[in-house]
């Protein structure tokens, strides 16, 4: 070995170095979500929505499943609504996972797949009526938003766990509450 080869090179300007003492900036090995994460976790997009993105979320769900169900045959509507919010909820966990992972945030708010599962559990079973729609929607928002226990301690999960199943668990009070309105005939 040269004494060249062990000796720090000189600087390749003679402007005196500014960066003395100042740590490099570190960067994660993947600062991005895999595409398809994102788009699952906003909803193609609706949770960059502003303001209140998990409102924007609530409603997309709400009006894409009034134009599905108008599609289906009425026995179909129940089955298809429970199955698609099942399956959005276990496509939605590892999505939320790795968005929250990307973003250094625990729940980051442009994640809206977990309101579109919830949102859907609190219209199963319900008839087509903006009535239903409308009311479905409020009282899910309402959960969502107040957290009755045990929906706020679900969300201490880890990552997409805690991100979806607390608002799964809001959609489920809010189901409850829609068939029992449905039930008492308060909503003709």
């Amino acid at each position: 070995m040269t004494r060249e080869s062990i000796t720090p090179r000189a600087p390749l300007s003679d402007a005196p170095d500014r960066t003395a003492g100042v740590p490099p900036v570190s960067q994660p090995a993947s600062s991005r979500a895999p595409l398809w994460a994102t788009l699952i976790a906003t909803f193609l997009g609706i949770g960059r929505l502003h303001p209140g993105p998990g409102t924007w979320g609530s409603a997309a769900a709400v009006l894409l499943w009034a134009a599905l169900a108008h599609a289906l045959a009425p026995p179909l509507r129940t089955p298809v609504v429970a199955a698609l919010a099942v399956l959005i909820a276990l496509i939605g966990i590892p999505a939320a996972t790795q968005v929250a992972r990307a973003s250094g945030s625990k729940d980051p708010q442009f994640v809206v797949i977990d309101e579109v599962a919830g949102q859907l559990i609190a219209l199963i079973a319900v008839p087509l009526a903006w009535k239903t729609f409308l009311t479905g929607f409020i009282l899910f928002r309402a959960f969502d938003i107040v957290k009755p226990p045990p929906v706020r301690q679900l969300e201490r999960l880890p990552e997409g766990s805690g991100i979806v199943l607390d608002d799964v668990a809001a959609g489920i009070y809010a189901f409850v509450g829609m068939q029992l309105l449905l039930h008492f005939g308060l909503l003709r």
